[in-house]
């Protein structure tokens, strides 16, 4: 049994649809060439989020986020459509942060007033690189030029916004890193996303470096383009808050963070993962990946959920453990003890701590080291174990 400690309560909606898919992507993401029915996407959406209303009662959202996918190809009157639905079925807080995931073409920048309309407050722009050469790789449809242009589009439209940018590139230097990371903090206000390109299976990238024709930076390189990024974006007032996400202070996303502090949050639309607290107990949820299979199953059913498994205190405690740590704030370890039912080694936490891998506040509070951050995994392994 488990007690809703938290407050805070996220919506995450997945609109599955991209006009092209990236070679490196290995997200729920579709390319339909015929028109995609948005009018019976919207009533599967209403739908759903009724159902697992109905399920949530009392709460207050806090954070609403619509990802993808590419959800910058719905119509503006989609999105509202959708934000209705959710005020409708639970309370919305009234600083709720409402995050649409956009590609930075010239033809979503146009949208962008009409998702503000629809309410819309921030925005998360998929740039990914800021040259051609690179963009063209990435098999992204925008230039760097376009890109820079919808990031001034976004600020006039929105107070906040955030973009995405992918490092440890082919090719890629310390020196170039540091200034295309240099000219994003210039244009970034508050918060950026920066993620070491990584290798997934099943995808065309896969496929490219296996047999040798993709060529990414080894081990040494990669750790040093980590390094650059930490400490470019701290020294221009963006440290790490998540081990892949810098923000000053106080511009955080707060929907990510609904995540990593093991808080509540529903998922709406095709492969949506959620986590719901109903009668004591912690819920992990997944919807149906395909999109008209999802649809289906919405239509005769009412949500499209495929898999709905109670967490054991164990697994519930591990979850906190990995997302946490992500975080510079770190954990309480108290917190775990509760979930668990278990303290933490205190053994382990000192050999971690001698191998400067976490440090241990006055508080109790555990928090890993910027040395620690690349060899996470492994930490959180030992800690868990």
């Amino acid at each position: 049994m488990i007690s809703r400690e938290q407050e805070a309560f996220g919506v995450y909606v997945h609109w599955p649809f991209c006009l092209s898919k990236c070679p490196y992507c290995d997200f729920n993401s579709h390319v339909r060439h015929a028109p995609v029915d948005e009018e019976r996407f919207v009533r599967a959406f209403t739908r759903e989020i009724e159902t697992t209303a109905a399920r949530t009662p009392g709460r207050q959202v806090s954070s609403i986020f619509l990802g993808g996918g590419t959800p910058s190809l719905m119509a503006p009157q989609t999105v509202g459509a959708v934000l209705d639905a959710i005020g409708k079925h639970w309370s919305v807080a009234p600083d709720v942060e409402v995050t649409l995931e956009a590609n930075p073409t010239s033809v979503e920048a146009t949208r962008f007033r009409g998702y503000r309309t629809a309410g819309v407050n921030r925005v998360s722009l998929g740039v990914q690189a800021l040259d051609d050469s690179s963009l063209k790789a990435l098999g992204r449809l925008h230039s760097a030029r376009e890109a820079l242009d919808a990031v001034a589009i976004a600020r006039t439209a929105f107070d906040r916004y955030s973009f995405d940018l992918i490092y440890a590139r082919p090719d890629q230097t310390p020196a170039m890193w540091t200034d295309e990371l240099k000219l994003a903090i210039s244009e970034a206000a508050e918060h950026l996303s920066l993620y070491q390109l990584t290798i997934e299976e099943g995808t065309p990238f896969f496929g490219l470096h296996a047999a040798g024709k993709l060529k990414t930076p080894d081990e040494a390189m990669a750790r040093a383009l980590y390094d650059v990024t930490q400490e470019v974006c701290a020294a221009h007032g963006l440290p790490a808050y998540e081990i892949s996400n810098h923000a000053r202070l106080g511009a955080e996303c707060k929907h990510n963070l609904v995540y990593w502090r093991g808080e509540e949050y529903a998922g709406i639309g095709p492969g949506a993962h959620g986590r719901l607290d109903i009668d004591g107990f912690r819920h992990a949820t997944a919807t149906e990946k395909r999109p008209e299979a999802w649809l289906m199953r919405v239509e005769a059913n009412g949500h499209g959920v495929v898999t709905d498994d109670l967490l054991n205190s164990e697994e519930r405690a591990d979850e906190f453990l990995l997302m946490g740590l992500r975080l510079a704030e770190g954990i309480d370890p108290k917190r775990y003890a509760a979930l668990s039912g278990r303290a933490l080694d205190p053994n382990r936490i000192k050999v971690l701590r001698e191998e400067g891998a976490i440090t241990v506040d006055a508080d109790g509070r555990l928090r890993v080291t910027q040395s620690g951050f690349p060899v996470l995994d492994a930490v959180v392994a030992d800690l868990a174990a």
